[in-house]
């Protein structure tokens, strides 16, 4: 199996609006037809518009929706008493580092010097 990828909020509001770079709008939906992966976080940002599109609400049905396992829930208390981070950004870290997974967001600033996270910036 190849790199796994955990896609945040911001990834897919502009992949589904096409405002990706043609490349990353390419790779963004190979790693969709592979494995869609996305937190709790990002399931509960998608659907708290108030105008949830019906796209985007098919995307996170058919999405891995991780939630909160002890796993996570440790990293994340482990983390934010370490970085003093927004805690949605750190459960979202924490879930990609607990199943090993590189975060993809356009936000690499909320999630820079988290020890062992690996991100990519489709920008």
């Amino acid at each position: 199996m190849g790199m796994r990828y955990l896609l945040d909020t911001n990834v897919i509001i502009d992949f589904m609006a096409k405002n990706l770079p043609k490349d990353s709008q390419n790779k963004i939906a190979e790693i969709i037809d592979d494995e869609a992966n996305i937190s709790l976080i990002t399931k509960i940002e998608l659907l708290s518009f108030s105008n949830v599109e019906q796209e985007v609400a098919d995307f996170v049905s058919c999405s891995n929706v991780f939630t909160l396992n002890d796993d996570v829930v440790n990293k994340t208390i482990e983390l934010r008493r370490k970085h003093k981070k927004k805690l949605p950004d750190t459960i979202i870290t924490a879930t990609a580092i607990t199943h090993k997974l590189t975060l993809v967001t356009r936000n690499v600033a909320d999630f820079k010097n988290f020890d062992s996270l690996s991100v990519w910036d489709p920008w």
